[in-house]
């Protein structure tokens, strides 16, 4: 199997709470909560770990609250690379009601100083060149502008290395001036990041062909339920996911481009890629937490997507 460096600049202690219907402004009784040491690039290491990688983690944790992370990482074997930095790792609530809804509430991260980008963009420099793909998930926290991405995209580049992007906002629309081999916006994020309505298949082949022309091989746009588009240069396909009953849709498009990048990285054919990312993304939205916990329910759901060449209309 391949060797993977996912980079997560603005991880987060995740506090999911399960509830019944929330209540705005009134007192509520949770039935569980749940604290995991999450942030994108780290949920997609644990899938991509799950699925038989080699994973080393890096981006920047706060000293003050380190420990939940450093258990993840022994525990998953993860070879740990990041950086740290005053203050405390963000921390995110969840409040997952019994119906499926999922309200965020997101902390803002620590401030990152100039010598802690510097020692991160250094770190990877160093140890870039020895991996199959590189992951770059999530959000960027207080004091790391989109341009600071931007670059390091670009050293990656210049490494020959295939990077995955996954943010959004301005970091997204710097990263594509990076052309990164892979991009996993959802409709939205894409269309922010364009600055154009990308609704119609039509559309989206467009946005698609013009992302291609600046060098970004695969962009796989994600659209919750209504499953997932991908194009490529001989690929235009479209899946559509089983019915589940949802428990949180936290971590889905995590599991989703963690899918994506295994199956291009192990050689699949264009359709059993997207067919058993969709069904990992399907199983993500079935479970509190990250990770492929069931191989034989995997199987079970791969078996309900379908997947479709595109035709534009």
């Amino acid at each position: 199997m391949a060797k993977i460096l996912t980079l997560t600049m603005n991880p987060a202690l995740d506090l999911t709470v399960q509830l019944g219907p929330l209540h705005v402004g009134q007192v509520n009784r949770s039935e569980a909560m749940l604290c995991h040491a999450a942030g994108k690039g780290i949920n997609v290491a644990q899938v991509l770990a799950d699925l038989g990688h080699e994973l080393t983690v890096a981006g920047f944790l706060g000293v003050d609250n380190q420990q939940p992370f450093e258990t993840l990482f022994a525990r998953r074997g993860f070879v740990d690379e990041f950086v740290r930095v005053p203050g405390e790792t963000r921390s995110n609530i969840k409040l997952a009601e019994s119906n499926g809804r999922i309200t965020d509430l997101n902390g803002p991260g620590p401030e990152v100083s100039t010598e802690a980008q510097q020692a991160l963009a250094t770190r990877v420099e160093q140890i870039a060149g020895d991996f199959d793909a590189v992951v770059v998930a999530g959000s960027l926290p207080r004091g790391i502008d989109a341009q600071w991405l931007k670059t390091l995209l670009l050293r990656l580049n210049a490494m020959g290395l295939k990077v995955a992007l996954d943010t959004s906002g301005a970091a997204l629309r710097a990263g594509l001036e990076a052309s990164p081999w892979m991009i996993k916006p959802n409709t939205e994020e894409l269309a922010d990041a364009l600055d154009a309505p990308i609704i119609s298949i039509a559309a989206q082949a467009e946005a698609a062909a013009a992302l291609r022309q600046r060098g970004i091989e695969h962009v796989v746009i994600s659209q919750g339920s209504e499953g997932v588009h991908w194009f490529s240069a001989n690929v235009a396909l479209q899946a559509l996911p089983p019915k589940v009953t949802v428990a949180s849709t936290v971590g889905a498009g995590d599991s989703l481009l963690a899918g994506m990048v295994h199956g291009l990285l192990v050689g699949n054919t264009p359709e059993q890629t997207l067919r058993t990312a969709t069904a990992i993304a399907a199983m993500a939205v079935t479970q509190i937490g990250f990770g492929i916990n069931d191989t034989v329910q995997l199987k079970r759901l791969e078996g309900g997507v379908s997947v479709r060449t595109l035709s534009e209309k």
